[in-house]
Parts: structure tokens; sequence; C-alpha cells
């Protein structure tokens, strides 16, 4: 028996050298304080697991007797799933599974060429056969990509469910501390008050960020861990100092053999020893791989190991507790230090709560990027770390689902069982959705895959069959919420890709616009159209529903994209993106604007400048082919060419903009001026390029940018298209219900794209078309 706990040592001394070696390669000072900030973000729920694991696990399917096989079974069982689940899995091998790079659906090789951009070369695509044949395999079938869409979806939506079960379960099991402190039918009528109280202040927090969140419950986790260590560890020399023998694994056998059935059940009750777990992963994108390994490994394991160790100890020399109390933490806390520990321990649990809090915001911004959830309102809250964010709407739907969950249950046992169902739910996804990234990503075998599956799909197989019997229990929640929440997403989804689908099916060919001529068949008017479309190449359906309808057009059209790449910043010279559309005389072009997610959206007048500068300069450039056309004008795959702002290419084309007052004085006799209104001073916008000496530029691009240079003085106009989706007739009565009504409803109460909110509304033309899909 001491042999498994000197192994165990030994192998946590072998994992700190190494990360001590992993931090001499980064920023020593950058990963501590990402460690120590992440004990407040990603550790609060996992570091308040003792509130409630052993009240939960003898609550009712199980008795602590003389013999101590119960409670030194449990501690066993405790402590080998928290060291097979946390440490090994997820440390070990599920962080890795970090692709560094978020993908969008409108990614271009382009933006892999930013500077700010990172990229692992060693994880492109499968090498193996069976890989390769796999991942075909999935390409071919549009079921089995059904299947794993649902399937992650699945376990998406319990992850939401967690982040309203948990913070109504680590509250309400810290305030029930109170049992000891107040006469029991009083304690009662304080306990959800407060908790109600505690969690809409928890709520009220998030919109600070997880920067300063971090720093602010960093500290109340640390000095939580130390109580509950230094606790632990007193219950063991006080009371039982030989209760190390319980971590062997006989101690598990010896339990199952004498509870059976109450055994099997009692697992619900020990499998929240992991809750929050999953969010060492959710909440990757908020702190790095290596500060997430140090907290963990360094202090948040050992600490708990401890604690659960203190509570076994005590409870073994306790059989008959008094008033009737139930087993739970606060009974094992020396009767001195209980209030001390009462607040700290409250506190704790609103830290705890934050974890999964952060993690659901992670998770629905991934899904909202990938249109598998409506868009919402994404507010980056750090400079340094791209996750750190903040969506004020799932915010608040979070505290009024979990302010629900506490008045109905006012139970630490349903809300226990049913946390326990959401967590172990997320974490069997997690296992099957690995094995995937094990061949397909990390180009391993499909041996070491099948291992995988099975070591650990076992083991939460039975943690998932304890927390399903429970289903009448409280475990129809999680149920209930990702069932709801599952509609939404499969329902967004939906009608996205049927409205991708109909762009691709009806985007305009480039023959059609050749065949129009230069003047596209209408009239050109002086000034600059910009056609905002989210599509990166190809020309969308809008504009040739415009055209129809129209019988005018600006002289010079400009399809205008604007979209967030993964890095932080984009630096000026790197912003814009810019190609033709046809020949060069037909005076169409494609812009294409990246913001990094920390970039600051410049104003209407600076941005309209940046662009009509990106524009001439990349006339400049000389990037067209022989006879100032495209090498291919019926390519619909348009060449770009980076182009930077103003200010970052000194020695290209520079841009005057000025405005000259012109009077216009009413017509009429004196005696007609004396009662007219005043004269009307209008400003006109004069505009001149700075061209450079040399190069010298040919007698086309000086006319192009003559042409582009008389358009910007007569004003930009900004043309947005609203698409309307409904299904075509002969649709079935499903899909009318979802097109028509569920997905028409999502759109009319999620958030617009952003760049329409930044449009000047005086120049702004909104075209609408209906898409019958």
């Amino acid at each position: 028996m001491q042999l498994w706990h000197g192994t165990i040592i030994a192998f946590q001394l072998v994992y700190l050298i190494r990360l001590l070696f992993l931090l001499q390669k980064e920023s020593w000072r950058t990963v501590l304080t990402l460690a120590y900030q992440s004990l407040g973000v990603v550790y609060g729920d996992l570091s308040t697991s003792p509130l409630y694991v052993y009240k939960s696990t003898f609550a009712e399917d199980i008795e602590h007797s003389e013999t101590n096989e119960e409670i030194f079974g449990a501690l066993s069982f405790i402590f080998w799933t928290l060291t097979l689940v946390p440490l090994l899995k997820y440390v070990f091998i599920v962080l890795r599974a970090d692709d560094n790079v978020n993908s969008l659906p409108n990614g271009q090789l382009a933006d892999e060429e930013l500077s700010e951009y990172k990229k692992d070369v060693s994880s492109l695509g499968p090498k193996s056969s069976f890989g390769s044949k796999l991942k075909s395999t999935l390409e071919s079938y549009r079921v089995l990509q059904r299947f794993l869409l649902v399937l992650t979806l699945i376990g998406t939506c319990m992850v939401i469910g967690d982040g309203v079960l948990t913070p109504a379960l680590s509250v309400f099991s810290a305030v029930s501390g109170l049992e000891l402190s107040t006469a029991k039918e009083h304690h009662k009528y304080v306990e959800v008050p407060v908790a109600c109280i505690i969690l809409i202040g928890l709520f009220a927090l998030q919109h600070y960020g997880t920067h300063r969140v971090g720093f602010l419950f960093a500290p109340v986790v640390l000095i939580w861990l130390l109580c509950i260590s230094a606790i632990g560890l007193y219950n063991i020399f006080h009371w039982n100092p030989h209760v190390y023998q319980a971590l062997s694994p006989c101690y598990m056998y010896t339990f199952v053999k004498k509870t059976q059935k109450g055994g099997w059940m009692s697992l619900g009750g020990i499998l929240l020893c992991i809750t929050g777990s999953e969010a060492m992963f959710a909440d990757l994108g908020h702190f790095s791989q290596l500060s997430i390994k140090i907290a963990f490994t360094s202090l948040v394991y050992p600490s708990l190991i401890l604690a659960y160790m203190g509570q076994a100890a005590y409870l073994s020399q306790h059989h008959v507790l008094d008033n009737d109390y139930r087993i739970g933490f606060y009974v094992s806390v020396p009767e001195k230090l209980r209030w001390p520990v009462l607040v700290i321990a409250i506190l704790a649990a609103v830290v705890g709560s934050q974890a999964i809090i952060t993690g659901t915001f992670s998770i629905i911004k991934q899904c909202s990027a990938l249109g598998c959830f409506p868009r919402v309102k994404i507010v980056h809250t750090s400079s340094k770390i791209h996750g750190q964010i903040y969506i004020p709407e799932i915010n608040w739907i979070l505290m009024i689902l979990c302010l629900a969950v506490t008045i109905g249950f006012r139970d630490t046992k349903r809300m226990g069982n049913a946390s326990g169902l959401a967590v172990i739910t997320v974490m069997l996804v997690t296992t099957c959705l690995m094995s995937l990234v094990i061949v397909l990503c990390w180009q391993k075998s499909v041996f070491f895959a099948v291992c995988f599956v099975f070591f650990f799909g076992t083991i939460e197989a039975l943690y998932f069959s304890a927390s399903l019997i429970k289903f009448l229990e409280g475990a129809w929640v999680p149920i209930a919420l990702a069932f709801i929440f599952l509609i939404v997403m499969c329902v967004w989804h939906y009608g996205t890709l049927k409205k991708y689908e109909f762009d691709l099916q009806n985007k305009v060919s480039i023959n059609w616009l050749l065949s129009l001529g230069p003047s596209l068949g209408i009239v050109r008017v002086r000034g600059i159209g910009l056609i905002h479309t989210e599509l990166v190449s190809g020309i969308p359906a809008i504009f040739s529903h415009f055209v129809t309808n129209l019988p005018a057009f600006h002289q010079v059209l400009v399809f205008l994209c604007i979209k967030s790449v993964p890095v932080p910043h984009v630096r000026p010279e790197e912003r814009f993106l810019v190609g033709h559309i046809g020949p060069r005389q037909y005076r169409i072009y494609r812009c294409i604007v990246r913001y990094g997610y920390r970039d600051v959206h410049k104003d209407d007048m600076e941005f309209e400048k940046d662009l009509v500068c990106s524009i001439a300069e990349f006339i400049r450039s000389g990037s067209v082919g022989i006879n100032g056309a495209n090498e291919d004008p019926y390519k619909d795959d348009d060449k770009m060419t980076v182009v930077g702002t103003c200010s970052s290419h000194t020695e290209g084309i520079q841009m005057s903009e000025d405005d000259v007052i012109v009077n216009i004085d009413s017509p009429g006799t004196s005696e007609l001026r004396e009662i007219q209104s005043p004269t009307v001073i209008k400003p006109k916008k004069r505009v001149r390029f700075v061209v450079p000496e040399s190069p010298k530029i040919d007698r086309e691009a000086m006319k192009e940018l003559q042409e582009l240079m008389e358009a910007r003085e007569a004003g930009i106009a900004y043309i947005l298209g609203h698409s309307y989706v409904k299904a075509k007739q002969g649709s079935s009565a499903l899909k009318k219900l979802v097109i028509n009504y569920g997905y028409e409803f999502l759109r009319r109460n999620t958030r617009v794209p952003s760049y329409a909110l930044s449009v000047p509304h005086a120049s702004t033309l909104e075209v609408g078309m209906i898409y019958h899909v």
C-alpha cells in the first residue's frame, strides 16, 4: 500500500521537473502569472468539490458503518478518479488537443501569412493510411458528418447546462454550512435567499473580464486550497494517520463487494469530485497549456487529495454524528474554525462557479463562429489572451436559469445528481471525439485511439450509468436544458447551412458580369458604391438582384468583406487584401479588411480614407497583368494583393482631402432675398492623390486613379444586403416550421453583423432579397 503512495509522489515529482524545463522555453513570469490567475477561473469549481462529495455519496444509497469499509472505499474511488480523469486524461492528453487556431468559415490561405499568425505544422493532416481512409470516409458520408455534429452539439449543450447547475450547487453547498450554526427550523429560510444574493453578485461581476476576475478570485481559491490542505493534514494526524492505506485499489473492490447495488448508485456522488475538470479544456483559450498544468499538478491536485483524506480520517473515528446531521464537509472542520471556514467556503464557491461560466462563454463563442449558435455580442476583455471574453446575453440567461434551479430544488442532493450527469456526459463526448483527434490530427495509430476510448470510456460509462439512474431525482434537468439548447443550435445551423448553400448555388458567375460590358448594362453615376458581403470570393446574388431592379449604379464598385482573424492584432501594412473583379476597365474591386480580435475599428471617415488609399496603392503597384487586365478575367478566384493603410506605406500613394465651401444663393430680387432663408453653405470635398515620382506608372493606371479620385469626391454609398430565408414550395411541414418560424425567429432576435453597426445611416442603402431554400 505504501508502494502505491510512493509511486504517485514520484510520478508527480518527475512531471514537475519536466514542467520546469518547459518554463525555460516560455516567459516564466507570464506563465506563472497565468497559472496564478487560473486558480480563480479554471480550478474554482474543482477546488470546492470537497464541500459536497461525501455528503452526496452517503445521502441515501449507502451507510457509514463502524468497519469503515464504505468510507475507505469511497476515498479510494475518489483518489483514483481524480488521478485518472483530471490528471492523466485532461492534463496529459486532452490539453494537447489545442490547434492554436480558431477556424473561421471565410478563412483564406492569405490569413495564415499574417505576422502574428501561429500554426502548428505538425498537425496539418493525417499521414497514416488508416487516418487517410477514415478522413475520406467521414467526408463521403453525410450521415456520419451529421452524427458527429449532433454528438458534438450534445456535449456542447451539456457544458451550457453545467454552467447553470454548477454555480447553484457550489454556492448552495457552501451556504448549507449554516446548518451547524443556526437552529434547524431557521436555516432553511436563510439558505435560499443568501445563495440567490450571492449568485446575482457573481454574474454581475462577469463584465469586468477574466483578467480582473482572475486576479480578484485567485487569492480566494489559494487561501481555500491552503485551508482545506491544513485541515486535512490536521485530521489525518489527529484522527487516523493510517488513512493513506485507503489509496490502494483493493479498497474499491471491498467497497463494491459489500455495498453492491447501493455502492453502484452512490458512484453518482463520487463522480462530483471531478466536476470542473472539463473547465481545464473549455478555458484553454483564456490561459496557456503550461500554466493550467502547473497550477493543477503543483497545488490543486495535492490539496484535494489531502482534503479528502482528512475528511475520511475524521469520519473513520466518528460513526454517530450529533444533531442528526448527514455526512458533510463542515463536520470535519474543528468547531472553533467553522465560522471562518464557512466565510472562506462561500467565497470559494462563488469563485468555483467562475470556471464553468467562463468555459460556457468560450464554447458559445466557438459555436457562433462556426455557425452553430445565433450571433451574440462578444466582448474581448484582454489585449494579451485571445479567449478572455464576456457575452452579456448568455451571462444573464445563465443567471436566471441558475436562480430558478436554486429556488426550485433547495437541496444539494438533487442538484448534485443533475450536475453529475451533465459533467459525465461532457466527458464521454470528449473521449469519443478525442479518438478522432488522435488518429486524424496527431497521426497516431488506431490501436492507441482504441485503447484511449476503451480505458477512459469504461470508467466514464460506469459513472454515467450511476448518474442516469437518478433521472427522476434531479438528473432530468440537464437533459431538459440540453434538449432546448440543442433545438436552438440545430435550427440555427440548419438555416445557416441552407442559406450558405443558396449563396453558392446562386453566386453570380464572372461570365455573366463580362457579358454586361464595362457599363454593366446600366448607367454608371459618379461615386463609390461599397457592397457589403460575407463572401471572400465570387459575386453575391444580391448584386444581380440590385442591378436587375435599379437602372443606375456607381462608377466604382467595391465588394467589401470585413472579417475577424484569430490573431490579437493585424498590422496596418497587412490590413487590406485588394483585387480586381473582371477586367481593369470595369472598375470593380474586391477589398477584404482584416481585423484582429483586439483591433479597434476606425471611425467612418478614417476608414473610408484608408480604404480608398489602399485601392489607389493597389492600382499603382501594378498588380494586374498585361494590357491592364487580370491574367484570367474568367477566373472566379481573384488574385488578392496585401495592401496597408495610408500610414503604413509612406513611400506609396498618399491622399489629401480638403473641404471647399460653395455658396449657393437663391435667385430673385433683393426684396425677396430679405424674407428668404439665409444663404446655403454647402461643403464640397476635394481629393488629391500624391503619387511618388518613381516608379513611373502607365497611362491606364493614371486614368484609373483619376476616376477613383473623382468618385471619392462625389461620395461613398454603403449598400447592405438583407436576406430573408423561406422554405420553397413543396417543402415538408417540418422544414417549413424550422425555416419559416424557428430560424426566422432566431434571426430577428439576434445580433446583426458587427460592420452594420458602424455604417453611417445617411449614406446607407439596404437591399432585401428572399432566399427560397
